[in-house]
């Protein structure tokens, strides 16, 4: 089957959304600020968390052919379903679907009029979100349509709005401020910086998104090498327009970033894409905003979407019914501000379960590529070695 090459790129853009979200405005923007002169370290760490494993992540779905549950369930099915639901707790309603509405919130609320949100400042966070995971909704509703609308509508506007804001801003650079701290604690700090994306875990439930809509495009002809060349070649293209576009807003960060210092994590990229455009580069501002938070809630809500209605419910519940349930139990955390979210981001769950993940990743991989079959050994060690870290 001759594959067109605007798919490839639809997929490329589909998977690049997909990873691109809120956080991801804010946190490229900090790895400037920190390591200034030395951003290349600050980058190198950052890109081995933000983008290396999540790559890593795809690699594994496309070796177990986009089935996550043997993907996991090679622990033990009783263990493997456990973790996989607290994988849907992470993504979904607990931490990064309500992420994403808070920190849109916080971002696009310069560019709502001043006297509308005086009448609903009592409500405006609850407004907010009801509208956004409406749009969500909206978007997501149709399974097989998600990556062509990410893909060829989201994508293309985010890219645009970014690279307006990443040229402008290369073009009238500010001094840079001289950043006096030892290469391998920027090193730490950013490879951490990377680790809070949590974007391994989006990862190995994102792509297998992308391998069945492959294997629907495919049809009759569902040949696995097939499958794992569109996907690779896809998703190498997607993550390394991801990186380039981390380190131009890197650079943004290393020249911008220091008139911004006073900002709050959610309110930096606003103010840093305001000082570079000024106030008549709202609308290209709020677009970025925007794409960037709706591409990943979209592909969220529609992996837990079918996680209710496939594996929770065995299909007495519809997957439209599993997205709204999806997004209305999310609105209670997305109304409770910011500080209360990224309270949430640094909890057990990510320091303890997010090593557990990585862990089971790479045992998955080197089983499939090598044969190994041992993994509740490096599991359980990994969980333990997280859980004394965390404590002490």
């Amino acid at each position: 089957m001759n594959i067109n090459k605007s798919y490839i790129i639809t997929l490329s853009f589909a998977i690049f959304s997909m990873f691109f979200g809120a956080g991801n405005l804010i946190y490229p923007l900090e790895v400037g600020i920190d390591s200034g002169q030395h951003l290349a370290i600050g980058m190198l760490g950052f890109l081995l968390t933000a983008v290396l494993l999540p790559f890593m992540g795809l690699l594994a779905m496309v070796l177990f052919d986009g089935d996550y549950n043997a993907f996991f369930n090679r622990l033990g099915t009783t263990a493997g379903q456990t973790i996989i639901a607290l994988c849907m707790i992470i993504i979904g309603p607990v931490i990064a679907i309500p992420r994403i509405v808070t920190l849109s919130h916080v971002m696009i609320a310069p560019f709502i009029p001043w006297q509308f949100l005086q009448e609903i400042h009592t409500s405006s966070s609850f407004v907010f979100a009801l509208l956004f995971l409406a749009i969500t909704f909206i978007a997501a509703y149709r399974p097989s349509k998600i990556v062509d609308v990410i893909g060829n509508i989201i994508t293309p506007a985010l890219l645009i709005s970014l690279i307006v804001i990443i040229i402008k801003g290369l073009l009238s650079v500010h001094a840079i401020a001289a950043v006096d701290m030892p290469l391998r604690t920027i090193f730490g700090i950013n490879l951490l910086r990377g680790y809070e994306t949590l974007d391994l875990i989006g990862s190995i439930f994102f792509s297998s998104i992308v391998i069945n809509m492959i294997k629907s495009t495919l049809k009759h002809e569902r040949q696995h090498s097939l499958i794992a060349m569109l996907c690779l070649k896809a998703g190498f293209i997607g993550l390394g327009l991801l990186s380039i576009i981390y380190i131009g807003m890197g650079l943004l960060g290393v020249y911008h970033g220091t008139s911004c210092m006073s900002a709050n994590s959610g309110e930096l990229f606003s103010k840093v894409s305001f000082c570079i455009l000024g106030s008549y580069g709202a609308l290209i501002i709020a677009t970025a905003v925007l794409m960037a938070c709706l591409s990943t809630a979209i592909a969220l809500g529609a992996v837990i979407a079918r996680y209710i209605n496939v594996t929770v419910s065995r299909g007495s519940l519809s997957y439209t019914a599993g997205l709204l349930i999806t997004l209305l139990s999310s609105i209670p955390l997305s109304t409770y501000g910011l500080s209360t979210i990224l309270s949430l981001t640094g909890g057990p769950l990510v320091y303890i379960g997010y090593p557990v993940i990585i862990a089971i990743t790479f045992c998955n991989i080197a089983y499939k590529l090598w044969g190994m079959q041992t993994i509740v050994l490096p599991v359980i060690l990994t969980f333990f070695i997280a859980l004394t870290t965390y404590l002490l």
